[in-house]
């Protein structure tokens, strides 16, 4: 049975109302006691009349009264006068009160319902909204600035899922078209001898290969990125960096590579199994993105606070508007989808374990061509 959305029901007023309501008390709490101020202070005052000789009648709003009498009489009059105008004084300031905190509240909250309406309006597709609030900087402003930085952050998200499942499609598609174009052409072929066959198993088994290879990194890079390690411990760098090396070894030196590394022990905290996977894909880059005859630089260090892996190598010149791109899923040295080998995976599976271990990667081009990614992890005590 599937499961029904039930919108949250919520009692009593609104915001509106109650700020409305809280300005009003106060307004009528404050007029409350000016009234009653003004209605003791009032009576003292008028009470303090000279004193006339006893028997003699005053005439007070058309009544005699007696001469001992006449200050209470003088105090009761003038509390009854204050308390007439102060009643309907206070009754119109109550109104008036009432009248202003409605509309203010009013002006103030009307960004908030525009906030309110942004967000039941937005869906995946529709999330270059924005609220672009004017008017002075308030806490109101401010929060409709946050509203619109966090759909900054998810629409960047969601065009970044977008681009990955559909590089990520179009690479599986790659390996698994191959295979089905071998089993049809060979398939169709009556006259397909052994050696057709043992050629198209061998062009089955790389494009098998290769897709299990690109299988293999995109559970490895959705296992790494968001997640807390499960291990922590030190961990040498420069150790992990020749069982890395032994690796690549061979394919450097088929391409004549020049190798220069680092033999002081340099130690992180983290998980050894996804730090030899760091400079794995790091080494990785440098020898297959190299140009023959080149050269490689693996640096190690440690500081109180971070320790460095340093990978740098010869290579094509790569600009720097292309530097951020590379730790993009599916980028090669700046071109995407457009070498032969490699999936694209291997700076981004980098950059989110370096996040795991709450360090810091980045990478620069170097002058005369190649490039160099500098790795930081939290040192080992």
């Amino acid at each position: 049975m599937p499961a029904v959305d039930h919108p949250i029901t919520r009692r009593g007023p609104g915001l509106r109302a109650r700020l409305t309501l809280l300005a009003t008390a106060l307004v009528a709490a404050v007029s409350a006691v000016l009234l009653w101020l003004g209605w003791l202070l009032v009576g003292n005052v008028v009470a303090a009349v000279p004193q006339l000789p006893p028997g003699t009648l005053v005439r007070v709003r058309g009544v005699d009264v007696p001469a001992e009498l006449l200050g209470e009489a003088l105090r009761t009059s003038a509390r009854h006068q204050v308390l007439v105008v102060g009643g309907f004084a206070f009754v119109a300031v109550v109104a008036a009160a009432v009248l202003l905190a409605w509309t203010v509240a009013g002006r103030v909250l009307r960004p908030l319902h525009d906030v309110t309406e942004t967000a039941r309006r937005l869906s995946a597709e529709s999330l270059d909204e924005r609220i672009a609030l004017t008017g002075p900087r308030d806490e109101v402003a401010e929060l409709a600035d946050t509203f619109d930085a966090m759909l900054d952050r998810l629409q960047a998200a969601f065009d970044s899922q977008r681009r990955f499942v559909a590089n990520a499609s179009h690479e599986l598609r790659t390996p698994l078209s191959v295979i089905r174009t071998e089993l049809d052409v060979t398939l169709s072929d009556p006259d397909a001898d052994e050696a057709e066959l043992r050629r198209m198993a061998d062009v089955v088994r790389e494009a098998t290969a290769r897709a299990e290879r690109l299988v293999e990194a995109l559970l490895l890079l959705a296992r790494t990125e968001g997640v807390e390690l499960a291990v922590r411990e030190p961990v040498d760098l420069t150790e992990v960096v020749g069982r890395a090396w032994r690796a690549v070894q061979a394919e450097a030196s088929q391409r004549g590579l020049r190798v220069t590394t680092c033999e002081e022990p340099a130690f992180a905290v983290g998980d050894p199994a996804l730090l030899e996977r760091v400079a794995g894909n790091l080494l990785e880059n440098a020898v297959r993105h190299n140009v023959d005859g080149g050269w490689v630089e693996i640096r190690t260090g440690g500081g109180p606070q971070w320790t460095t892996l340093r990978v740098a190598s010869s290579g094509q010149r790569i600009h720097l508007q292309q530097v951020a791109g590379l730790f993009e899923p599916f980028r090669r040295a700046g071109v995407q989808r457009t070498a032969r080998s490699g999936a694209g995976l291997g700076l981004s599976i980098v950059k989110a374990a370096t996040l795991a271990h709450h360090g810091r990667v980045h990478a620069e081009p170097l002058p005369e061509g190649g490039l160099a990614v500098t790795v930081q992890l939290p040192a080992a005590p």
